[in-house]
């Protein structure tokens, strides 16, 4: 199965949502006037896209129609589809290697098993990873961790309960460097009860990469529970006002109907989605592609 063919069957909910509720706007309207723009307004608000983007994008279809001189309702429906695509469209630089990954999220949004589901991609790609279990604070982590690390066939530095996070990546970054690794994924910072902690542990680590591995990209991820819907977008602010966010990994999608809200994510954080996860097995989480996305959703 090719992950299109995957991400349309794991975003069945969400397309149920969305496809339906939409066809049957247009099916309603046979004119292109202002009271079609307005049901889709609040149509794409019950989809979970948000009020702000919704409006948005209304917007922008409405100026579109003007432009382009749409008469037909089929017009109206393929500019949408257009708006929504350019909504959740991110050019992004082409990596380059070594790195080092630093992923976030609070507990239970899938953040230790993302990391071995991204140490897969990388392997399949051709790439040495390495994984650092510096979530040393949160019970049975490094063993979670370890057994990704097994399911990805990767190696692990870790550590007992409580050890110092910086240091564990302190001795992940020594391992990759005299093994030729290409990418060093950490797992940390899976709280946000206390920002002063959070910023002096990221901070920290921060400091070690810059002087133990100058030469390596850096980058961070937030892992966001695709079943909280709009309430991950409070998550997701809450983390970037703490830490600088480069981009966001979507799990769990294939098990809600509030997929809608990743078009707010562009509209409310600036920030690219990067992954998103549409199963449980390991080749389910996927580099995001924007089209396929929303293609999967409304063809």
């Amino acid at each position: 199965m090719s992950f299109f063919e995957k991400l349309k069957q794991g975003m069945t909910k969400t397309r149920k949502n969305i496809a339906e509720k939409l066809s049957g706007v247009f099916a309603m309207f046979t004119r292109v006037d202002e009271d079609l723009l307005e049901e889709l307004e609040e149509t794409l608000i019950l989809c979970d896209v948000g009020v702000n983007t919704a409006t948005r994008v209304i917007g922008t279809l409405r100026e579109r129609i003007k432009a382009e001189k749409i008469r037909e309702v089929d017009g109206v429906k393929a500019a949408l589809k257009e708006i929504l695509l350019e909504q959740v469209q991110f050019s992004q630089a082409e990596e380059t290697f070594p790195r080092v990954i630093l992923v976030v999220g609070v507990n239970g949004a899938g953040k230790t098993t993302s990391i071995g589901k991204i140490a897969h991609v990388y392997t399949e790609q051709g790439k040495k990873v390495l994984l650092a279990a510096a979530d040393t604070f949160r019970a049975a982590a490094a063993e979670q961790l370890s057994i990704w690390a097994d399911r990805a066939g990767v190696p692990i530095v870790k550590y007992g309960e409580g050890h110092d996070p910086a240091a564990v990546v302190y001795d992940a970054i020594d391992s990759a460097k005299h093994r030729g690794m290409d990418v060093v994924l950490c797992d940390t910072a899976g709280r946000l009860h206390n920002k002063k902690n959070l910023m002096n542990e990221l901070g920290k680590i921060s400091r070690v990469i810059d002087r133990e591995y100058p030469e390596a990209a850096r980058e961070t991820l937030l892992v966001l529970d695709g079943t909280a819907g709009q309430n991950s977008l409070f998550q997701a602010r809450e983390f970037a006002s703490t830490v600088p966010i480069d981009g966001i990994v979507l799990t769990k999608l294939d098990g809600t109907a509030k997929g809608g809200f990743i078009f707010a994510i562009r509209e409310e954080l600036g920030i690219p989605v990067k992954y998103i996860g549409v199963g449980e097995g390991i080749d389910d989480l996927q580099p995001f592609d924007a089209r396929e996305f929303v293609d999967s959703l409304l063809d």
